[in-house]
């Protein structure tokens, strides 16, 4: 059976607190993992929520600030460590390749498994699979950063009361699927364009183009909103966003789940950034993400 859920294994932003540990998103992709953000902690984390090395296919890096990077060199080794038997690929800012690099080799450990480096030096497509698309797009922050956003491709549905028009059933409807014909039936004339899901990962960043791109259309938004609206002055000060901001964005991009994390430790309780996304105008499905939190991805339209 196939899962699509978020796992959240942390939501502190530059300082983590007594209850938030820095960054670390696991999305589940049916049988892939990409994980965003791996910060300090990281490690634990995954073992705290029933995650192993064996499930990340992907790593993705939106920046290399400490938060949002240093728990790189564990997982890095967890993955060697554990033999995990399928190939790893790491995606980050090709500008911050020193950065990884050092991560990468931080300490001596024996290198068991392929990990590909993939950086990311433009907005575009990054991989193309037959479950999902991903692509990256630039925000605006003090150093390079990219948010990611995957697309999973259109499918059809099925219609039973145009199948049953035409008589077709059992076996012969599997066969209409595959070949997009049975006699001179079409799959467009008993079905009708089931749209793929979408996914987007927007952290460290202000406003900018590259934010309502990657939301557009989103079941799911991951979203930083690292201080509350009346702290506005150093959101832009330090490329980030509020909590109006960032729902004023699901807001516009028909997101159906947002998911509101990366708090700053000035603000110890998390109901007003709750408030203050309603106050923006989100009606969809809102979640205020607190560690080991597992948040699945809305079933499809």
């Amino acid at each position: 059976m196939s899962v699509r859920e978020l796992v959240v294994l942390g939501t502190a932003s530059q300082v983590p607190t007594r209850h938030r540990n820095h960054n670390g998103y696991l999305l589940r992709w049916d049988g892939e993992g990409i994980l965003f953000d791996p910060g300090e902690g990281t490690q634990r984390q995954m073992l705290r929520a029933g995650v192993a090395a064996h499930d990340l296919n992907r790593l993705c890096v939106t920046h290399f600030h400490g938060d949002h990077s240093l728990g790189l060199a564990g997982v890095i080794q967890r993955i060697n460590l554990d033999q995990v038997p399928h190939e790893v690929t790491a995606h980050y800012p090709a500008s911050g390749q020193r950065f990884f690099d050092r991560l990468r080799y931080a300490t001596a450990y024996r290198e068991t498994v392929r990990l590909a480096e993939a950086p990311v030096a433009a907005d575009g497509t990054l991989a193309v699979t037959p479950s999902y698309t991903l692509e990256a797009r630039r925000l605006s922050h003090p150093v390079e950063s990219y948010g990611y956003r995957l697309i999973e491709p259109d499918g059809r549905r099925m219609l039973p009361e145009r199948l049953a028009a035409h008589g077709i059933k059992g076996p012969d409807v599997g066969v209409l699927q595959r070949e997009g014909r049975l006699g001179d039936v079409t799959l467009a004339e008993v079905s009708e364009v089931r749209r793929g899901q979408r996914f987007a990962f927007v952290m460290d960043t202000r406003l900018c183009e590259g934010v309502h791109a990657l939301a557009e259309g989103c079941d799911l938004l991951v979203i930083e909103s690292t201080f509350l609206d009346e702290d506005e002055r150093l959101a832009v000060e330090h490329g980030h966003l509020t909590a109006g901001q960032a729902a004023a964005v699901a807001r516009d991009a028909g997101v159906r789940h947002l998911v509101l994390t990366h708090f700053s430790q000035r603000y110890p309780e998390p109901e007003e950034f709750e408030r203050q996304a309603r106050a923006a105008g989100f009606t969809g499905e809102l979640t205020v993400a607190y560690d080991l939190q597992r948040v699945p991805v809305p079933k499809r339209r």
